[in-house]
């Protein structure tokens, strides 16, 4: 794939954590809905102050395709801007605090319009806040799928959503209804859901 494509409206992520660094594969979805061909390759560096994640053709990181990048240390609610391969800026989102004390939100903006999403199940948001403070669990993820809808802040239309499905390994589907929205934008979201949660 020489470069990303404009719009995906289905697409798989899969994680794989080790030591130093988590590894994201983005996927198309094949006819049946099952994970496709590699659409890009991602890898946040563990322990970093800053959080920058850039995405590549394909897992030997040769050729970059986009990134994404806070825009202050230590602070995801300052704003992550999602540059092209030539460092532009094409979106941005933010994870909004006051909000999230007890259902996590975010906003999205990007060509021109722009979108909240939060996660669906109010229930298992507040689950998932009580396993993290558990003192055997430490930084588990924990065995619990969650949902984000995205949803277009002036017309209420539906702009990506992104379901974490169960298992051990974090993977999720996400849509992408809005053909407005880049799937670098996407895609970078869609990670950063998972990598940058619990910040």
């Amino acid at each position: 794939m020489a470069t990303a494509p404009a719009h995906v409206p289905v697409f798989h992520i899969r994680q794989k954590v080790t030591f130093a660094v988590n590894r994201y594969r983005v996927m198309a979805a094949g006819p049946d809905g099952s994970e496709g061909e590699l659409l890009a390759f991602a890898q946040q560096k563990r322990f970093k102050l800053k959080e920058e994640v850039t995405f590549y053709a394909d897992d030997s990181r040769t050729r970059a395709l986009f990134s994404f990048k806070a825009r202050n240390v230590l602070d995801v609610s300052s704003g992550i801007d999602v540059l092209d391969a030539d460092g532009r800026p094409i979106g941005y989102f933010k994870k909004e605090f006051a909000k999230s004390l007890l259902r996590s939100t975010w906003t999205l903006a990007a060509g021109g319009s722009e979108a909240r999403g939060q996660e669906r199940s109010q229930l298992i948001a507040v689950v998932r806040r009580v396993w993290k403070v558990l003192p055997w669990v430490g930084d588990l993820p924990g065995p619990f799928p969650f949902h984000f809808d995205f949803v277009d802040t002036g017309s209420g239309q539906p702009v990506l959503s992104s379901q974490k499905r169960a298992g051990l390994r974090d993977r999720y589907v996400v849509t992408v209804p809005d053909e407005r929205l880049d799937f670098r934008v996407a895609a970078a979201l869609g990670v950063a859901l998972d990598a940058l949660q619990s910040r």
